[in-house]
């Protein structure tokens, strides 16, 4: 019906007045549930259509279909309960639970068999639902319906060849007025039965393919075609029975037909490949086809060179010509690509000669020298004539045997040893070397001593020499004073045979040591007594006195003597020359001299160490010898004492310098002591062992390209450069890249290349001539498989050799690309078999198979072809490519069906391959030969006997394949036929109605029931999938059926309430498309599992707090969907709230006050309203109502005090901010708003005095206050509320005035601008009081503080002031200087935060004659106390002062000491040298830099800096090298650079050295 439309008038029916309906607010609601259907209209009375009603919306396939409505009224509550009961109309059609029904039929499916259709489904119920069927006309189907099943009948078979696919059209129709329709297509599908085997597109393929083919290169493709389809028509493609090689090489692609190569094809090991291949459709039928593939050859095997005969040593004397070694080249392709050229490239004394076919001689074509060349690594290569050409090479090694030919060769003309004397016995001398170029024994060398004389003694007493290395020794201790140099003849010889030897002299040389010690020749000691000489009292200073003479028997520099006086009776008379020995006055002698002299004189040496001697002289001074003038040293002047003390002003000059320096250097090195120095003496010569260990000279040839000599200097200046450098003394040197390399015209060929000379032809026909050049053959024909040792043929005898030779000659088999199979028995001149010959594996399927072999004789070297022809036996079975064939064979497949078997294969040929097959006695098949056009015959299996499934489900036969050998061998294999169900039987329920009860709210999973059909079909067709048909959406989601077992399960919710019964129709459908029905009834048991629903109904969410008790607040409606003692339900609320619940009508409760409220104790209730059933276990369900309590204004404003105090500056501008007053209302909105006032009831004054904000109770100041006005003033404020009507209270405020320091100090005395003078007397003592400044300050507390300060003075220490007093007082006595009139400024300041003051003028007169009065003396101890304090801070700001200055000092003097240091840390400021600077040669091993430990070096620009590139400080851990010997001076600094034009000034980066 339309929305609107009257169904009754309620109003009416009920008994009600239509005016009352408006004011007891009458309404409809619909029990359970919220869905609107129905209105009232309250004006008339009539129910009204106010929703969609839909009788298959709300009862779904009841016939009845009642709806429960409710009319409410209230005041007083009423409750009418209205049933609709809702009437079907035909507004559904039917429908098929498909839009398309598909059927898949056989072709060979029977006339008359039925296929199970699903029914329509009509939403309408009884005349309205589906009453009949019709099916539009065809050729093949009827339709027979019968009650609700619908079954398609095949009226007429099916083929597929001529129609594969049907459509059919089935309409259902209903009962209804006007009369509804639906329709549903089947579509039937003609399924093939698998009547037509593959057929090849031809029964031979042929293919040709090169050898080495790379991987899935396609072969050639094969092609069958199959009349079926679907399963029947997929041809798939296999190899029949093949060789597992031919699998290994070939792969078929089973969709494609496409043979590829999966293997190396190898046109040497097969040149051709006969495969079969078989087709097979889905369901097994299978054909067979040959494809044959020549394989082509390609030159892809280079030449194979073999070693047949090789020398290892050839002695080096043998003749041009000679043969070292024969080789045997090999190659296996074919035509040209075998044939091969053999040659050698190198320049060596040898060649090849062709002997017989493939085979070389190796021979010599010169003269040999091992020592020249002592080893021949000869490349032999051999090339075919293929294109492209291949070839291979093979390396010959040999050696050429040494004979003693070369004599022993010093390395020098002439040896020369140098020996010191009294050197020990045995120490060595020098070394010879000889060298031998022969080998081993050949070069090996012994040394000796030729006999001979030295000084009439044998050589054998002087010296020895060591046989094996050449060292030549000392047999005694020389003297250098007895001989110089004598000579000696070394021989030097090898251990060949003969031996031979060679000659050297050997120079010694002795050198002279100073083992002499002088002789002092005069004055001659003569026992104990002296010399005495006699010496003229006049003689002057200079006078030659004596000599003393002395000799050394030494020579050179260890001869040279000097002479020094060691002791003497006065040392400063005589003085003695160096190297004369002359004895001479110093001075003119005097009377105090003593007239006895004795003088010690020591002759010391000049070796190392030094030898001395000693002599005394008695110098006797007399008055009666005058003075000789002669004997006067002309050399002594006065000049001589002028330069005395030129030379001792010069002493002391370079003593104090030296001095000077000392300290100076001192304090720099206590500037420095973190930066320790070392000081080197002499030339510095450091070690290799200071040198970096992970520096490494790489190419042996040093670090430079030149070498550089550096004296070392010590001079004042010496400690900023340890090294000096100097010009090279070798510039022009060899650079080391450069190497002496010898020309290849230094060595001539001995022997030139003769090629194409007639000597070189007729050495190679003598050769021939003398081989013996011959070839033979000989055939034998063998059976295969004979046994190990058994005897081929004599080929001695056939081939006309000796036996007896064979062995001599060393004759042997050689095979020629294939196994060695038999060998020779050299002496009886028999061929024997070695291993089994099996003729299937070496030739395959051949029908000739030969095997080569060469039977190879040396000197003179002949070969034989031996030839073996290998004949079959019968020793294989013939063998089925599967030991189980299998075929599936539909039951209705037609009498006469052929099925094409795999023939077997024997790898035998001839007679003894297959000849005919036999097949096991059976009723249903029989065994034919078919003949393909290649004449190949295959086995077919033919169907003579019509086959059924449920008779016998499945055959097994047996095939056999008989050889035509003798004795005939068989094979067998066994061929299983399964028979394959037509689908002729549709699923049967074993009931048509299923009844199962299920208790609502089952899990998930539940299972409600299992049905059960069977198909007495098999496979495919005897599978039953079940389903539901014509399922509901809200059915859809609430059960599930297991397609497979037929179980019923639950899977939703299931809800007893919205249905208590189910009616499901279930289908179960086999493989084919035949389906059954049958129909499960499923009863819901109800639970409790439903809780009580509250609902309002009516409800008033706010409640004055002054309603009376029993006032309705809300109205409530409780049910339960649940049925019996489960939709009992129960209400309550709580008991501590001021409401109850009162029931008029069932399931209606009415919330109304029972007692007073007050919002201000509880502004809001929430009531839990608890509804419990009477279920087991109970359930219930809680809804919270929220009312609220509105307010009303009974309760004024309450301040938190009754007083307050505020605090303001004085002062202040006008709006400054005092204090808050804030007061409370417990009422709520408009009642608890407060407006705040000042009372004018107070002090009208005060009230002005500030201004207050209405909202917030802000107080500010409407004026300026004075705090020495007035101090302290109070007002009252009132708070007011804004309910009708209105409530407010009081409070009082008291405001006090804060003092601020805005009044300066004032003096009171002594008065200003009055002129006033104090006397004081002049004898006043210190303290004596003068006078006193008196001052007051209008401000209180720490503002009014006053202190006093004298701020000018006539004379400023002459009187002081009392700080908080103001007592002027005396400091000191008066003097007669000071003034007699003294004027005194005192400035008087306040305490203030900003202090204020004021001045005061004091004229004070020194009076002479005034008493001096003791109550004004005060003597102040603390002043004196502080008078010494300050002079200790005098005296403390002194001394830090002192201190902080002399320590500036000493930091700009520190700082200046090291103006030229870079200070850099040990760890992090290591010197870093550019890597320009390294040479190639050297290598950082450890990337750490290139020194041992971390030094630092400093540069210095300095008047010596010119000596020295850098400067080297001292290490920890290096000791200071201090030794001047010139061994030390050859060491050089070597320059880690390759240019030595970097070395130019101090501002370019700096070198790195190393010491070599």
């Amino acid at each position: 019906m339309k929305r609107g439309s009257v169904i009754g008038n309620l109003a009416k029916d009920l008994g009600l007045e239509p005016k009352v309906l408006s004011s007891r607010r009458a309404r409809i609601d619909t029990e359970g549930s919220d869905a609107r259907y129905c209105d009232v209209d309250v004006r008339n009375g009539e129910l009204l259509v106010a929703g969609r009603i839909d009788r298959e919306t709300l009862c779904e396939d009841k016939s009845a279909c009642v709806l429960k409505q409710e009319l409410m009224l209230e005041n007083p509550l009423e409750l009418h309960r209205i049933n609709l009961h809702i009437q079907d109309v035909n507004d559904h059609s039917p429908q098929f639970q498909e839009e398309l029904i598909h059927f898949e039929i056989h072709e060979s499916a029977v006339r008359g068999a039925r296929f199970v259709i699903e029914e329509a489904h009509d939403a309408d119920v009884g005349q309205n639902s589906v009453q009949q069927y019709s099916l539009r006309k065809n050729d093949h189907f009827v339709l027979m319906a019968e009650g609700n099943t619908i079954e398609l009948v095949l009226d007429k078979e099916l083929d597929r060849e001529t129609r594969k696919e049907i459509d059919l059209l089935l309409t259902a129709y209903d009962g209804g007025s006007p009369q509804r329709s639906g329709t549903v297509v089947i579509h039937v599908t003609v399924l093939d039965a698998n009547d037509n085997a593959p057929v090849f597109s031809q029964d031979l393929y042929k293919a040709s393919l090169p050898e080495n083919s790379p991987l899935d290169t396609v072969v050639i493709k094969v092609s069958a075609t199959d009349a079926d389809e679907g399963v029947n028509g997929d041809v798939s493609y296999d190899f029949g029975h093949v060789s597992e090689n031919i699998r290994k090489l070939f792969s078929i692609n089973s969709k494609s037909g496409e043979i590829k190569v999966t293997g190396v094809i190898d046109y040497e090991t097969t040149k051709s490949y006969e495969i079969r291949v078989k087709a097979k459709d889905g369901l097994g039928v299978s054909s067979y086809s040959k494809v044959t593939i020549s394989i082509t050859d390609v030159n892809d095997n280079a030449p194979v060179i073999n070693m047949k005969s090789l020398s290892a040593s050839i002695p080096e004397n043998v003749p041009p010509g000679t043969e070292v070694g024969i080789i045997n080249v090999q190659d296996r392709d074919s035509d040209n690509n075998k044939q091969v050229r053999c040659f050698i490239q190198q320049s060596v004394p040898f060649k090849l000669v062709p002997s017989i076919k493939n085979y070389y001689s190796l021979v010599t074509t010169g003269q040999l020298d091992r020592e020249v060349v002592s080893d021949y690594n000869i490349t032999i290569t051999a090339t075919d004539e293929g294109s492209p050409p291949l070839s291979s090479s093979k390396s010959v090694h040999l050696s050429v045997a040494d004979i003693n030919d070369n004599p022993p060769v010093f390395e020098e003309q002439s040896y020369s040893a140098y020996v010191t004397e009294n050197n020990k016995p045995g120490s060595s001398l020098c070394s010879v070397t000889a060298r031998d170029p022969d080998w081993r024994q050949n070069g090996t060398v012994v040394y000796s001593l030729l006999p001979g004389e030295v000084n009439g003694a044998q050589v054998s007493s002087y010296l020895s020499v060591s046989g094996d290395t050449g060292v030549i020794h000392a047999v005694r201790s020389f003297d250098y004073e007895q001989w110089r140099s004598f000579k000696v003849q070394v021989m030097a010889r090898d251990n060949g045979s003969p031996p031979l030897s060679s000659n050297v002299s050997v120079s010694v040389f002795i050198s002279d040591v100073n083992d002499n010690s002088p002789q002092i020749l005069y004055p001659t000691p003569e026992g104990n007594s002296f010399m005495t000489e006699l010496v003229p009292k006049a003689a002057h200073g200079g006078s030659l006195v004596s000599k003393v003479i002395a000799v050394d028997a030494d020579s050179g520099q260890n001869a040279w003597l000097s002479y020094h006086i060691v002791k003497s009776t006065d040392p400063g008379l005589f003085t003695i020359g160096l190297h004369s020995g002359e004895i001479r006055t110093q001075r003119d002698i005097s009377e105090s001299d003593s007239m006895k002299q004795n003088l010690i004189v020591a002759v010391k040496d000049n070796g190392q160490p030094s030898l001395s001697a000693t002599c005394s002289m008695h110098l006797l001074i007399s008055d009666n010898l005058a003075e000789v003038p002669e004997l006067k040293d002309i050399s002594y002047d006065d000049k001589n004492s002028k330069l005395t003390w030129y030379l001792i002003i010069a002493l002391v000059c370079v003593s104090t310098f030296f001095l000077t320096f000392i300290i100076i250097i001192l304090g720099v090195r206590f500037c420095r002591r973190r930066k320790p120095r070392m000081l080197f003496d002499g030339a510095v010569a450091i070690p290799s062992a200071y040198l970096p260990p992970n520096y490494a000279d790489v190419d042996g040839t040093g670090t430079l390209r030149s070498t550089y000599n550096y004296d070392a200097y010590l001079t004042t200046g010496s400690r900023t450069s340890d090294f000096k450098f100097v010009s090279s003394y070798n510039d022009n040197t060899l650079p080391a890249d450069q190497t002496l390399r010898k020309s290849p015209s230094d060595f001539a060929d001995v022997f030139g290349d003769s090629d194409g000379s007639p000597e070189r032809w007729l050495l190679l026909l003598l050769i021939t001539a003398s081989c013996g050049f011959s070839r033979g053959e000989v055939r034998y024909v063998l059976p295969e498989e004979m046994q190990r040792g058994s005897v081929i043929g004599n080929v001695a005898r056939d081939l006309g050799l000796r036996a007896t030779n064979l062995e001599a000659r060393r004759a042997r088999i050689v095979a020629e690309g294939t196994r060695q199979l038999c060998e020779l028995d050299a002496a009886s001149g028999n061929l024997l078999i070695s291993q089994r010959i099996d003729r299937e594996e070496l030739c395959a399927q051949t029908s000739t198979c030969v095997i080569q072999y060469q039977l190879l004789l040396e000197d003179p070297l002949q070969a034989h072809s031996l030839v073996l022809d290998i004949t079959d036996i019968n020793d294989n079975s013939p063998v089925f490519a599967a030991g189980e064939i299998k075929l599936d064979l539909v039951e209705s497949t037609v009498l006469g069906r052929r099925f094409p078997l795999e023939s077997a294969y024997d790898p035998d040929l001839g007679t003894n391959s297959v000849h005919n097959y036999k097949l096991s006695p059976n009723n249903h098949f029989a065994l034919e030969m078919n003949t393909q056009i290649n004449g190949n015959s295959y086995p077919e299996l033919v169907l003579k006997s019509a086959l059924d499934r449920e008779a016998q489900a499945g055959h097994i036969l047996t095939i056999s394949g008989i050889d035509g050998g003798k004795p005939a061998r068989t094979g067998t294999a066994s061929i299983h036929v399964r028979v394959l169900d037509a689908n002729d039987n549709v699923p049967v329920f074993s009931q048509r109605v299923y009844k199962a009860s299920v208790a609502e709210n089952s899990f998930i999973g539940t299972v409600v029931s299992k049905l059960n059909a069977t198909d007495s079909d098999e496979g495919v067709y005897g599978d039953i999938t079940y389903s539901f048909s014509h399922l509901s959406d809200m059915m859809a989601g609430m059960f599930e059926i297991n397609p497979s077992s037929g179980e019923v399960r639950v899977a939703g919710a299931i809800d007893y309430e919205e249905a208590s019964t189910h009616e499901l129709d279930v289908q179960a459908k086999d493989g084919g498309g035949q389906a059954s029905h049958c129909k499960l009834i499923i009863d819901v048991v109800d639970e409790n599992d439903n809780r009580p629903v509250i609902e309002i109904k009516s409800a008033t969410a706010e409640v004055p707090e002054n309603s009376e008790s029993g006032t309705m607040v809300s109205l409530i409606n409780i049910y339960d969907l649940d049925t019996g003692n489960n939709g009992h339900v129960t209400c309550s609320i709580p008991d501590n709230v001021p409401f109850k619940f009162v029931s008029e009508v069932k399931n209606y409760y009415m919330l109304v006050t029972d007692g007073e409220l007050d919002r201000e104790r509880h502004s809001e209730y929430s009531i839990a309203v608890t509804a419990t059933d009477a279920g087991s276990p109970s359930l219930s369900s809680v809804k919270v109502l929220t009312i609220v309590v509105n307010d009303v204004n009974d309760n004024k404003p309450v301040f938190p005090q009754n007083e307050f105090n505020a605090n303001i500056l004085e002062n202040q501008p006008v709006g400054t901010f005092v204090t808050t007053i804030k007061a409370n209302d417990i009422d709520d909105s408009s009642n608890a708003k407060l407006v705040y006032q000042i009372s004018r009831d107070t002090n009208s004054e005060a009230s002005s005095f500030l201004t207050i904000n209405s909202d917030t109770g802000e107080l500010y100041t409407s004026r300026q206050f004075d705090y020495e006005e007035s101090a302290h003033f109070q007002i009252k404020v009132i708070a007011r509320d804004g309910g009708d009507p209105p409530l407010s209270s009081t409070c009082t405020v008291n405001v006090f005035i804060k003092d601020q320091n805005d009044n300066a100090p004032t003096v009171l005395y002594p008065v200003q601008n009055f002129i006033a003078e104090d006397m004081v007397p002049l004898e006043a003592p210190r303290g004596y009081l003068v006078t006193k400044v008196v001052a007051v300050d209008s401000d209180s507390g720490h503002n009014a503080w006053l202190s006093f300060r004298i701020i000018k003075a006539t004379q400023p220490n002459l009187f002081t002031v009392g700080l908080h007093t103001g007592e002027i007082r005396t400091l000191r006595l008066f003097m007669e200087d000071d003034e007699p009139k003294q004027t005194l400024v005192v400035l008087v300041s306040d305490n203030g935060q900003e202090s204020l003051s004021a001045t005061a003028t004091v004229s004070i007169l020194i009076g002479d004659g005034l008493p001096v009065l003791q109550e004004l003396f005060e003597f102040s101890e603390e002043s004196e106390s502080s008078e010494n304090l300050r002079f200790y801070l005098i005296i403390a700001l002194f001394t830090v002062s002192t201190l902080l200055i002399i320590l500036i000092v000493l930091v700009f003097y520190c700082k200046l000491c090291r103006r030229r240091y870079t200070y850099r840390s040990p760890s992090a400021s290591l010197p870093v040298f550019p890597t320009t600077y390294y040479t190639q040669s050297f290598t950082d091993f450890s990337r750490c830099g290139t020194l041992l430990k971390d030094d630092r070096y400093d540069p210095f620009m300095t008047t010596a800096s010119w000596r020295g590139d850098f400067r080297f400080s001292s290490s920890t851990d290096t000791d200071t090298l201090k030794k001047r010997s010139a061994a030390y001076q050859k060491n050089t600094l070597r320059r880690v650079s390759a240019d030595r034009a970097s070395l130019k000034t101090r501002g370019a980066p700096q070198p790195c050295y190393m010491v070599k």
